[in-house]
C-alpha cells in the first residue's frame, strides 16, 4: 500500500524531471516549453535552470523570437560534462563503452573470446579497458560519475555479487562491484544484463511507444527486459526476466528444471551443436565445451550463414522462433505492442530472423484482434548491454523516479 507523498524529496524529483526534459530536447528547450511540458510553475522552473546552469549540466545557448514579447533563451544540455562507463560481461564478449549525457557513445572496446573462466583475471581485463578508455577519451576523470557492470543473472545487486549464472562456469558468488571498485577508484554498480539493456533502450528512446515494451536480450543466454509505464520492471530482488524455463511447445532435450520442452533446453550449445552436425555443418568445438567454446561454436555457425550456407540459416530462424513463442506469452501476460530484439547474438543473426520472429510473436498474440505487435531490432547493436550498464549508472544518478516520493 501507498504510504503517501515525501515532500522533501519532491525539489529532487522536480529537478531530475526538467533535467531529463532537457536532456531529450535535442535542438534545445527554453523555460516556457519546460513549463509547458512538465506542468511545473515559472518560478520553479527557473529556480531549478539556475541550478542546473551553475552545475555546469546546462548551458544557455542562444535566443529565439516567437511572436510578440520578449525572446526566449534556448537551454543546451552540456552532454559531456558527466559522462558513464558500462561494461557488459557476456560469455561470449565483453564489451566497454564510454557514455555521455546524451546517451552517445563516445569510445567503445570489443573482447571477443575473452578468458572469462577466472573471474579475478576478468575483473582485473575489465579495470585496465576502463583505464584505457579514460586515457583515450582525454576526459577529465572527475567527470567520469560512475561504472555499470552488466552480467547474467541472478545477481545480488545490493551486495555487487553475481550469485550463479548458468553459462559462467566458476563465477558462483562472485563480487564484482567491490574489485572493480578498489582498482578503478570509482563509483560502481551491477545490473543484470537484460534489465541493464531496457535502461538502454528507454534512455536512448524516444517514442512514446517505449513507455511499454518487452527487449528480448539474445546473447550466450536469453532473457527478457520488461518497461512498464516508463518505468523498468525490475521484481523484488533485481532478477526478473528469467525466461530460460519457459515452455517452447517443442520437446528438445531434457533440462536441469525437470522438463524437456523449456527454452534454456532447445537453445543450450549442446543441443544447437547436436542440430547442426545433423544438417551437415561442421563445428570444430566440443558440443559440452566451456564458454569460450560455446561462443565460438556459434561464430562458426553464423559465419556458415553469413556465407550463403542455407543450412545454417534455417538453424538459427528455427532457434530464434523458438524465442519467438516465448515472447508471444510475454506479449499475452503484459499487453504490450512493442517488442525490442538486441544483444550479442542477435546482431550476427537478426538480419536472418526478424521477419520469422515477428510473425510468430503477432500469430501467438491472443489480442490480434484490438492491437498488433511491433517487432523490430535494437539499433544498439552488440553494445546494448555495455550501453545500458553505463546509461544505468546515469539513470540512478539523473532520472525522475515517482517510487523516491514514497514515505519508506
Amino acid at each position: 500500500m501507498q504510504r503517501g507523498t515525501n515532500l522533501g524529496r519532491l525539489g529532487d524529483f522536480n529537478q531530475a524531471v526538467i533535467f531529463e526534459s532537457i536532456r531529450r530536447a535535442v535542438d534545445g528547450v527554453s523555460r516556457v516549453e519546460l513549463a509547458g511540458s512538465t506542468g511545473l510553475s515559472p518560478q520553479t522552473i527557473s529556480n531549478v535552470v539556475r541550478r542546473l546552469l551553475d552545475d555546469g549540466l546546462v548551458r544557455e545557448d542562444r535566443t529565439i523570437v516567437s511572436g510578440p514579447g520578449k525572446p526566449r533563451t534556448v537551454l543546451e544540455l552540456e552532454a559531456n560534462r558527466m559522462v558513464s562507463i558500462g561494461i557488459h560481461l557476456d560469455p561470449g564478449v565483453i564489451t566497454v563503452v564510454m557514455l555521455n549525457l546524451r546517451g552517445e557513445t563516445l569510445h567503445s572496446r570489443r573482447l571477443d573470446v575473452p578468458p572469462v573462466e577466472v573471474p579475478a583475471k576478468t575483473l582485473e581485463t575489465m579495470a585496465a579497458t576502463v583505464e584505457e578508455i579514460i586515457k583515450e577519451s582525454g576526459m577529465p576523470r572527475a567527470n567520469v560519475i560512475g561504472v555499470g557492470v552488466a552480467t547474467p543473472g541472478p545477481i545480488d545487486r545490493d551486495r555487487g555479487v553475481m550469485i550463479d549464472p548458468p553459462l559462467l562456469d566458476g563465477w558462483t558468488d562472485v563480487d564484482v562491484v567491490e574489485p572493480l571498485r578498489r582498482m578503478l577508484n570509482l563509483e560502481v554498480v551491477l545490473e543484470k544484463d537484460t534489465i541493464a539493456a531496457s535502461i538502454a533502450e528507454l534512455w536512448k528512446g524516444n517514442d512514446a511507444a517505449r513507455d511499454n515494451f518487452i527487449l528480448m536480450y539474445v546473447g550466450a543466454g536469453i532473457g527478457a527486459g520488461m518497461v512498464l509505464g516508463g518505468e523498468i520492471h525490475r521484481g523484488v530482488s533485481n532478477n526478473a526476466g528469467e525466461i530460460g524455463h519457459y515452455s517452447t511447445g517443442v520437446v528438445a532435450q531434457p533440462c536441469d528444471c525437470g522438463r524437456n520442452d523449456c527454452l534454456h533446453a532447445s537453445l543450450s550449445f549442446n543441443n544447437v551443436a547436436r542440430k547442426a552436425r545433423a544438417a551437415g555443418l561442421t563445428l570444430t568445438v566440443p558440443d559440452d565445451g566451456n564458454p569460450e567454446e560455446r561462443a565460438e561454436g556459434m561464430r562458426q555457425i553464423v559465419k556458415m550463414a553469413d556465407a550463403g550456407d542455407e543450412r545454417a540459416v534455417t538453424l538459427m530462424r528455427d532457434c530464434m522462433e523458438k524465442v519467438g513463442q516465448v515472447a508471444g506469452q510475454l506479449c499475452n501476460a503484459l499487453d504490450v505492442s512493442l517488442v525490442i530484439f538486441g544483444g550479442p547474438l542477435w546482431s550476427h543473426v537478426g538480419s536472418y530472423c526478424l521477419d520469422g520472429v515477428r510473425e510468430v510473436i503477432n500469430e501467438r498474440f491472443s489480442s490480434k484482434n484490438v492491437h498488433g505487435i511491433e517487432v523490430r531490432s535494437s539499433t544498439l547493436g552488440h553494445e546494448v548491454g555495455a550501453i545500458g550498464g553505463a546509461c544505468a549508472v546515469m539513470d540512478a544518478t539523473l532520472s525522475p523516479k515517482a517510487a523516491a516520493l514514497l514515505l519508506r
